[in-house]
């Protein structure tokens, strides 16, 4: 059996192995870089510590004969709509530590 021997390539031919070489090489490392990055970031959505979910025990005391009538959030807020004897208002708290945050008194005009 006889083997085909590759030629000893010219040197163009030589330059232009290398240059593909180095291409291969860059184009591996900016891939090995992007996989790295989307790991570092995946990793520290999952690993940062704001994603603990606390668990908050809070009592909020409203005056006699007041009553709810609404509930809703706003972002990183809670309102309370409380009826007190005729008088509307809304009260709002933190909605991570429930925290009072404001308060917010409605009145007729005599």
């Amino acid at each position: 059996m006889s083997e085909t021997v590759a030629p000893e390539p010219t040197p163009e031919q030589a330059a232009l192995i290398a240059r593909v070489r180095r291409m291969m090489l860059i184009a591996g490392l900016t891939t090995a870089i992007g996989v790295g990055a989307l790991l570092v970031a995946i990793g520290y959505r999952l690993f940062r510590s704001d994603g603990s979910v606390q668990i908050t025990d809070v009592t909020a005391t409203l005056p006699k004969g007041a009553r709810v009538i609404s509930i809703a959030t706003a972002g990183d807020r809670l309102a309370v709509t409380v009826d007190i004897g005729g008088a509307t208002e809304i009260r709002t708290f933190d909605a991570k530590t429930l925290k009072p945050a404001g308060r917010l008194r409605f009145a007729v005009e005599p």
